[in-house]
């Protein structure tokens, strides 16, 4: 059994998660894990599936065909769920005023920590009551075995007062 990660993008419509769904069954595929949102008027998604190792090249002939999206195929490595190196599990929640670099300065202090991470999302949306812009993320992911979160903690802190944004590690 073959496993592979779609990634899609293209214009928004209706209908697409359907027909990708579609495509994936008409080659007795199983649609195992997605990601997909709209953004900016465009549909993006990253896609888990599973297909039979003698109808793979079916599936990856007919995905590169598809009207409308961009899809590229990818071999699936050892799922997260399978990693025996994972140490705690860190989640952090972040709102503050939106301004360019946040993600760069937050991503690089878990960087630095040795932290991998297993899901992100960002947004910003109108702050009515200070006006301009909040930014909010929530991310997961794993610190490695004998990762000292304190540290993690003290420095995420430093970037709390530095741009003006609470954070939550738990």
């Amino acid at each position: 059994m073959a496993t592979l990660v779609l990634t899609v993008i293209g214009d928004d419509r209706a209908g697409l998660v359907n027909a990708l769904a579609e495509a994936v069954s008409a080659r007795g595929g199983n649609w195992e894990r997605s990601q997909l949102a709209e953004l900016a008027g465009k549909f993006a998604g990253i896609v888990v599936v599973s297909v039979a190792d003698d109808q793979r090249a079916g599936l990856v002939e007919s995905l590169a065909a598809f009207p409308g999206l961009e899809i590229a195929v990818y071999e699936a490595i050892q799922p997260a769920a399978d990693r025996t190196d994972a140490g705690a599990t860190v989640t952090l929640d972040l709102v503050g005023n939106d301004r360019p670099g946040i993600v760069r300065d937050v991503t690089a202090v878990l960087s630095r920590h040795g932290i991998s991470i297993d899901h992100f999302t960002t947004e910003t949306r109108e702050a009515p009551m200070a006006g301009g812009e909040l930014f909010e993320a929530r991310l997961t992911g794993h610190a490695p075995e004998g990762a000292e979160l304190e540290s993690v903690r003290a420095d995420l802190e430093k970037l709390a007062d530095e741009l003006m944004v609470d954070i939550t590690l738990g």
